[in-house]
């Protein structure tokens, strides 16, 4: 009777995890909400809108994104600039996409907030950036620099681009 009891027991435990984490993965954005024409490269222009450090960030740039999945994650990487993260898509809505990065680097963390309207071929939005600096002797936060971007891309390659 008592191991008849422990294995109900486990199966009770293992079919509420399978529960929960269905619920969980319901809760938030899923990785099949994302538009496929979402993925791809994209040639993006930045143009600085306010910030309380414009030692620290630029006026203006031009770059190159290439957004992409494999399985459950998706990744931004940036071939002009090296950069590479996994990205957190936060709210899709229709075609209103809002995505977040957080790179940590020496003493400093830059949190990256992008909220984009896709439209087919090219994109405008908003680019939020906070860069966080940190005390090397007891890792207080030392100042706080912010920064908003206007941003517009163009798809230069795929899903949708090619019809």
């Amino acid at each position: 009777m008592k191991r008849i009891l422990i294995i109900f027991g486990i199966f009770l435990l293992v079919i509420g995890k399978i529960f929960a984490e269905e619920f969980t993965l319901q809760a938030g954005v899923s990785i099949n909400d994302i538009p496929k024409a979402f993925f791809g490269s994209w040639r993006v222009n930045a143009k600085l809108e306010d910030t309380n450090s414009y030692t620290t960030f630029k006026p203006q740039s031009v770059d190159m994104w290439n957004l992409s999945r494999v399985g459950d994650k998706v990744t931004l990487s940036n071939p002009f600039s090296g950069a590479n993260a996994e990205i957190s898509v936060k709210t899709i809505e229709g075609n209103l996409i809002v995505f977040s990065k957080k790179a940590p680097y020496d003493n400093k963390i830059l949190i990256d907030t992008v909220t984009i309207r896709l439209n087919e071929n090219s994109f405008s939005g908003i680019n939020e950036l906070t860069l966080e600096s940190y005390s090397m002797v007891d890792n207080h936060l030392m100042k706080t620099e912010k920064a908003r971007y206007k941003i517009s891309g163009e798809k230069i390659s795929g899903e949708s681009i090619l019809k």
